[in-house]
């Protein structure tokens, strides 16, 4: 159970520095505003668009070792690693979203997600963040909601 928390840990900060790493666009910006008064004349290469920046065929190794240990499926490209990635990410950082108790499978670009939640608007929610992740070309919500089971106080003595 430590080792997945970990495991989950580090997926998410990988993400967030990932994200980080790439917002090239307020670089540019703060760079050109800082010459704005020379004469000199910038020149800034646009930054390419890649679906899967830096991750590689060992971190989506990694990532379908992890979903299979979790009963998830993860088709062989490199793409639908990342998209799980992401997804799993986004629903750990999410208090609405119950990750652990969702299985999250990609193959070919398509989400389906399973497990039980206890609420309506956790499947919707899961559903959301599932849908608004990049690459995704189809999301099926499998979810079951079933409402969190009540401790059994019946046979216990009131004191």
């Amino acid at each position: 159970m430590k080792y997945s928390v970990l495991a989950l840990t580090v997926v998410l900060l990988s993400v967030l520095v990932f994200g980080a790493c790439n917002n090239l666009e307020s670089n540019i910006n703060e760079n050109a505003n800082a010459n704005a008064n020379s004469n000199a004349r910038i020149s800034v290469a646009s930054p390419t668009a890649t679906p899967t920046p830096r991750y590689t065929e060992e971190q989506a190794r990694e990532e379908r070792e992890r979903a299979k240990s979790n009963k998830e499926t993860i088709g062989q490209s490199l793409e639908d690693a990342w998209i799980h990635t992401k997804i799993v990410a986004k629903l750990i950082g999410n208090t609405e979203t119950p990750e652990r108790k969702i299985n999250v499978d990609v193959v070919d670009g398509a989400v389906t997600l399973r497990g039980t939640v206890d609420t309506a608007e956790a499947k919707t929610e899961a559903e959301r963040v599932a849908k608004e992740t990049d690459g995704v070309k189809k999301v099926t919500n499998q979810l079951k909601v079933a409402a969190a089971a009540k401790p059994n106080t019946k046979g216990k003595a009131k004191t």
